[in-house]
């Protein structure tokens, strides 16, 4: 199932992006041969024009050929090359290319506006959760009694006992207060773990809170989650500054790694690939809708942040070499853009196949 699910996000992601390409090509004039569903084999095509809409055997997204879009040659008559991708203004050809990106942003805020009009689960404060609102583990502190008892962040508690006491009306400061009072008899938290209930016996300790290293606690940092469902207009509002954040963030987070990468000391580690972002699509789909729709606008983001880095056979290269061409008045030979695009390419691939085995390796 999740791999099914990883799939349909895969498919629609660059389906959204290829068809930014396609809608702008079209608009600024240029001759789109092929619009491609999935990808080749071509099961059937429908041709409208001078453009092929194709359906293809593998759901994995789509593609866009531009008339031109891959070489160019002054030598070819005019009358032929006309509505090439090379033949536009280098503003067309500019456009095009950031076409694809920007349908990747505008899909993602799209996206978070229908989960917050939906409804998203967030921390709220104690005053302002409803009776809905679920007491959720975020962090455990190392070597704490709850990390021994093998409490993960995440973990919803539903309630706590000792000494024959029950409280089931859970709140941070409630919690808290009652794990205080009850020093002398161990705890027994029910709790709940991605839908699987769990029950665990520990005794508090003191010492764990540094402002307070008398009190008894057990090693956890915790939050109210409600759901809470925003307006039309606030979903709208909220998602774009949502959006925006997110974005600088993934920026910040790419060139952070970029930089680490150059100096020979990036963390790969910490970096999903595709078999990895397998797993964190079915983990993310068992916390409903809105968090798959939320999972989902996070990778676009971070496609199109990826895509617009200046490096070849990415958009971002291709726009690079665009503003080169402009800058010096004439059309980069086409040899050297063909062998910079396969040295990236292969680079992009290497870089793969390094991430992906980092996730076979964390499942193993």
């Amino acid at each position: 199932m999740s791999i099914l699910l990883f799939l349909g996000v895969l498919f629609v992601l660059v389906l959204v992006h290829e068809l930014g390409h396609f809608a702008i090509a079209k608009w600024t004039g240029m001759r789109v041969d092929e619009f491609g569903i999935g990808f080749p084999p071509r099961l059937f095509g429908i041709r409208r024009g001078d453009t092929l809409y194709s359906f293809n055997l593998f759901p994995i997204g789509g593609f866009v050929k531009i008339f031109g879009e891959d070489s160019f040659d002054d030598s070819v008559n005019k009358e032929y090359t006309q509505g090439s991708f090379a033949s536009k203004s280098k503003w067309a050809q500019s456009a095009v290319l950031v076409a694809g990106i920007s349908m990747n942003i505008l899909f993602a805020w799209f996206l978070v506006a229908i989960a917050f009009g939906i409804g998203v689960q967030t921390s709220v404060s104690e005053d302002n959760a409803t009776e809905n609102a679920k007491l959720t583990i975020t962090d455990v502190l190392a070597g704490s009694p709850a990390e021994r008892a093998g409490i993960l962040p995440g973990t919803v508690v539903k309630s706590v006992e000792a000494g024959g006491e029950t409280l089931d009306v859970l709140k941070p400061s409630t919690f808290s207060a009652f794990v205080a009072t009850h020093v002398e008899t161990p705890l027994t938290v029910v709790s709940v773990y991605k839908g699987e209930p769990n029950v665990v016996r520990l005794a508090s300790e003191p010492g764990i809170i540094s402002d307070n290293p008398s009190q008894h606690a057990i090693g956890i940092a915790m939050v109210q989650v409600d759901t809470v469902q925003r307006s039309f207009v606030n979903a709208v509002s909220d998602s774009f500054i949502y959006t925006i954040t997110s974005t600088r963030d993934i920026v910040v987070g790419i060139s952070q790694l970029l930089v680490d990468t150059v100096l020979m000391r990036a963390d790969y580690s910490q970096i999903a690939g595709p078999v990895g972002i397998v797993g964190l699509v079915g983990e993310t789909s068992a916390f409903g809708v809105t968090a798959l729709l939320m999972f989902t606008a996070f990778i676009s983001l971070n496609l199109a942040v990826i895509n617009i880095l200046p490096f070849p056979a990415l958009d971002g290269g291709r726009l690079l070499f665009v503003i080169i061409e402009a800058v010096k008045g004439s059309p980069i030979a086409p040899r050297y853009v063909a062998v910079l695009n396969t040295f990236g390419f292969l680079l992009l691939i290497s870089l793969m196949i390094v991430v992906t085995w980092n996730d076979v390796a964390r499942l193993i």
